[in-house]
């Protein structure tokens, strides 16, 4: 094979405003921390980010599990760990599903030959406690797990009563943080969680490519009770623990360079303090959705079970979803993104992540929407700028 290194140029995407599922905007400071040389995987002053990364893990989890670390791959990656870890063939597994992640976490239940129990409700709510509790009763499960932030409608699920009801089930409560955690508060300890995971490119504002997972200490008597292996080498969380623990033991080697932006996107979290984030992507989601509903349109989400993070947008009647995403990225340079699943060509998902949630952006989403949505003859209102503005005014 021959080839000419002319006909690859320079890989320069342009700018793009991240308003969509994930991932976000990236900080000029992550990016510059990625940057820096590349050393090994057990050099001390590696050996040292990950000391100070595992810290701030910590806090970001508002936990002390001493068992806090970045997992080498993303989001799905820490989903497939804290499964693989707790799940032996023939054990009871509840899931809650009210979208596609919950979907995804009954199809590895299954894959692992778990007996799955499923908890069903409807797409764009959240799982209401006493489904669960009925659904629980008479059974042995050893895990229950839901998702926090189900990325595919917009649902924040609320966690204090189905931690309850896991715990009393004698079962450990997973939780999937993919979206959530750095947007929203998500104290794994004082809620009572035993295992949650993320991802880095949401909330966290860091490229892809790690999951951050936190195991209770239920989480690892259970690991250390297993009848059988892990079934995956590579996320054995047993054999990570020697890794990322005093023992510094090898394992695999680590992707060093994403650490490093991890490590800083974690400090630009901390400098800012978690109530100062919570409150910030708040306010962004209060306007954005003043905006939207000024327009006429609707959200997909009661108000009380909304993220404020991911914002399903119903589409007006007769407005070709595709042709509209097209124009938002081609003309204004804004990504978002389509609905999943059941909701395919019926919601926009409008995200306010982390470093891309700002005041900047929600003005300029509905500057770009309203202008698009004109184009289109839909009938919309107009003073969507007006009401966002109106919500900032209050504060």
């Amino acid at each position: 094979m021959n080839i000419n290194t002319n006909d690859f140029k320079d890989i320069n995407p342009g700018d793009r405003v991240l308003m969509g599922p994930g991932p976000s905007n990236v900080s000029a400071r992550v990016l510059q921390a990625m940057s820096a040389p590349c050393i090994g995987h057990l050099d001390p002053y590696f050996l040292s980010v990950m000391d100070e990364t595992q810290l701030l893990l910590k806090y970001l989890f508002q936990t002390e599990n001493p068992f806090t670390i970045p997992v080498s791959g993303t989001g799905s990656a820490g989903m497939e760990t804290s499964f693989v870890n707790l799940v032996e063939p023939g054990a009871e597994v509840a899931v809650c599903i009210n979208g596609v992640f919950g979907l995804r976490m009954a199809d590895i239940v299954r894959r692992l030959g778990g007996q799955l129990i499923r908890v069903d409700g409807e797409w764009g709510r959240a799982i209401d406690p006493e489904a669960v509790r009925k659904v629980v009763r008479g059974k042995n499960p050893k895990v229950l797990a839901l998702v926090h932030a189900e990325t595919s409608t917009g649902v924040c699920q609320p966690l204090e009563d189905i931690a309850n009801i896991a715990h009393e089930a004698g079962a450990l409560f997973l939780v999937d943080m993919v979206t959530s955690l750095g947007g929203i508060d998500v104290a794994v300890d004082r809620i009572g969680i035993d295992v949650a995971y993320s991802g880095t490119q949401k909330c966290i504002s860091c490229p892809p490519g790690l999951a951050p997972i936190t195991f209770g200490p239920a989480a690892i008597k259970a690991l250390e009770s297993r009848k059988s292996p892990v079934v995956s080498w590579y996320l054995d969380m047993s054999m990570l623990r020697s890794y990322w623990g005093a023992e510094r033991k090898y394992h695999h080697t680590a992707p060093i360079n994403m650490i490093y932006a991890l490590r800083e996107a974690l400090r630009i979290i901390a400098e800012e303090g978690l109530e100062a984030r919570f409150a910030r992507h708040k306010l962004n989601h209060r306007a954005l959705v003043a905006g939207i509903e000024a327009m006429g349109l609707a959200m997909l989400v009661p108000e009380s079970e909304r993220l404020p993070m991911l914002n399903a947008v119903c589409i007006p009647e007769g407005v070709n979803d595709m042709k509209v995403r097209k124009a938002l990225l081609t003309d204004f340079g804004i990504e978002i993104g389509g609905g999943l699943g059941n909701l395919q060509g019926k919601i926009w998902r409008v995200g306010l992540m982390g470093h891309s949630s700002s005041r900047k952006n929600v003005f300029l989403f509905l500057s770009a929407l309203e202008t698009l949505l004109n184009a289109e003859g839909a009938k919309i209102k107009t003073g969507a700028l007006k009401e966002a503005s109106a919500v900032y005014a209050e504060t």
